[in-house]
């Protein structure tokens, strides 16, 4: 799903009449797409009845093609007409044998059609609309809410494109807005949809198809995606019959410390989750005990260690490992001692002192493997301490091999580019994108509505914000996830996207389980990924 603003929307359509697919073409194929959305949801139901609240503006002609469809279908419809003269689609839902709302008493007609619909559609005001609302505008929208907040069964709500009040480039909503169960947005995502606070009236967020042509220079120019099932199920690597350990690659883990012993248990067993042949922890030798019993399928590399953090001469015992490994995750739980920011500078600029081999061994291919590896670091992930601590390294964007993971939050984010938290909230998509390119690697800005970042020019937006994912642990799942997809031989942008949106989705699945998001913690989050991943089969 493409992720547009309002003037890119305008100009692809523009594009599109220009070439023979004429805006009122467009309103047909967006009025019945979403008909045949309301079939598929209603398809059930025995004489359902529909109301559309049916604004001046496109997405009230989005409305109006939509009853006419529903009545066509057998459904019984009205259509309440906000500031809409009686056209030429009026008068063909009329014919259809849809009911206008009129006279003296069309409001009070409104109330009573409410109370009997099963579906409510929102095509008030549409992408256009900038705030605030004007008053008659606002009242309506108001009494509308206190007619269904009086309700014991409420309708299903659809909002047509957008939900009427909201401004879809910022994402501000007016406080009259109607909360819709599901957006039905037409054509592309509205950049503004996926912003606070307008996400909060969106509901699950649909997109129909209204014809476009795959060759429009205008559509072709968005790089911008909102990640969807689809998307992520065509990402995830084939597992056949006849697999080994060996077919889905090997992870290895940098993690843990003395204060965060159990980030490289949850990284660990999020990197197997993702589908990982192996897992490798390499941990400070101290805590082998502890965690060992955790997570039995693991197998484990004991690190030299100074009170409890792993020391700068670790590296060499590291990178022995590395024949074995697919992709390697360096950061969760590390902490931030000088002795480890050492130990993450050798092993970046490659200055370890155990002899170079010739080649690289692949994994798991062969059974007698040399000790001597030759230092070329596996695809890499780098998360959490590791991060801070990459920012202490001169030039360390230039000192990594191409195409690394680099998974931030806001605040990481802001030690590695010395910008404010709040100059990076501000504009996540294009910050995350513009240090994507700068940098040469793969930038996961985390938080609500993640984004990610290639260096050349891609960016997708997760369309998840949820405090069910605010909760200490959950950066080790999400990273455990990215890393095991990439040893699964994922490129480091799908990697990044598909572990994001699984990571997310998990969370919303978490949360429904335990009937909270307050109560979800990293591990619900980690035992629900089966559950997405089987979804997506």
């Amino acid at each position: 799903m493409k992720l547009v603003t309002v003037k890119q929307m305008q100009e692809i359509e523009k594009e599109a009449d220009a070439g023979g697919l004429t805006f009122d073409q467009m309103m047909e194929n967006a009025g019945q797409g979403l008909a045949n959305v309301v079939l598929d949801l209603f398809v059930d139901e025995i004489e359902p009845e529909a109301l559309g609240l049916v604004g001046p503006g496109n997405n009230g002609g989005d409305t109006l093609v939509t009853l006419t469809a529903l009545v066509k279908e057998g459904w019984k419809a009205k259509a309440y007409l906000v500031k809409r003269k009686k056209d030429a689609l009026v008068k063909q839902f009329v014919e259809a044998g849809g009911e206008v709302l009129s006279g003296d008493k069309a409001f009070e007609q409104l109330a009573e059609a409410i109370g009997n619909s099963d579906l409510l559609l929102d095509g008030i005001l549409g992408t256009g609309v900038k705030l605030p609302l004007k008053k008659d505008i606002a009242e309506l929208l108001a009494e509308v809410n206190d007619i269904l907040d009086g309700l014991d069964e409420f309708p299903l709500v659809i909002a047509v494109d957008c939900p009427s009040g909201v401004d879809c480039d910022s994402g501000e909503a007016a406080d009259e807005t109607i909360v819709a169960d599901i957006t039905v947005t037409m054509a592309a995502v509205k950049q503004g949809l996926l912003k606070l606070p307008a996400f909060e009236y969106v509901g699950d967020l649909e997109v129909v198809d209204i014809g476009l042509p795959d060759d429009l220079a205008s559509l072709k120019a968005i790089q911008t995606n909102v990640a969807e099932d689809g998307l992520i199920s065509a990402l995830l690597p084939d597992r056949p019959l006849d697999s080994h350990k060996g077919t889905f690659g090997g992870a290895l883990i940098v993690a843990g410390s003395a204060s965060y012993t159990g980030a490289a248990v949850l990284a660990g067993a999020a990197a197997y989750r993702a589908g990982a042949g192996l897992v490798t922890l390499a941990v400070p030798s101290n805590l082998h005990t502890a965690l060992a019993g955790q997570i039995p399928e693991a197998t484990w590399v004991l690190l030299p260690h100074e009170m409890g953090v792993i020391s700068a001469n670790a590296s060499d015992v590291l990178a022995k490992k590395f024949e074995r490994a697919t992709a390697l995750l360096l950061g969760p739980g590390l902490g931030t001692e000088d002795t480890t920011k050492e130990f993450v500078q050798n092993l970046i600029t490659g200055k370890l002192t155990h002899k170079k081999s010739s080649a690289r061994i692949g994994f798991l291919h062969e059974e007698n493997k040399s000790e001597e590896a030759d230092g070329t670091l596996p695809a890499l992930v780098i998360d959490a301490d590791g991060l801070t601590l990459l920012a202490r390294i001169k030039d360390w964007h230039t000192a990594l091999p191409a195409q690394v993971i680099l998974t931030p939050h806001p605040g990481e984010m802001s030690t590695l580019t010395g910008l404010s938290k709040d100059e990076i909230q501000e504009d996540r998509q294009t910050i995350a994108g513009k240090y994507a390119k700068e940098w040469g690697h793969v930038v996961v800005l985390k938080g609500a509505f993640t984004v990610i970042a290639s260096p050349d020019g891609r960016v997708t937006v997760i369309p998840v914000a949820s405090p069910a994912l605010a909760r200490a642990g959950t950066g080790d799942v999400l990273a455990g996830l990215i890393v095991g997809l990439r040893a699964q031989g994922l490129d480091p942008f799908d990697a990044a996207v598909a572990g994001a949106w699984i990571h997310a989705q998990a969370g919303l699945y978490a949360a429904d389980d335990l009937g909270t998001t307050a109560s979800v913690m990293a591990s619900d989050i980690l035992n629900s990924i089966p559950d997405v991943l089987s979804d997506l089969e």
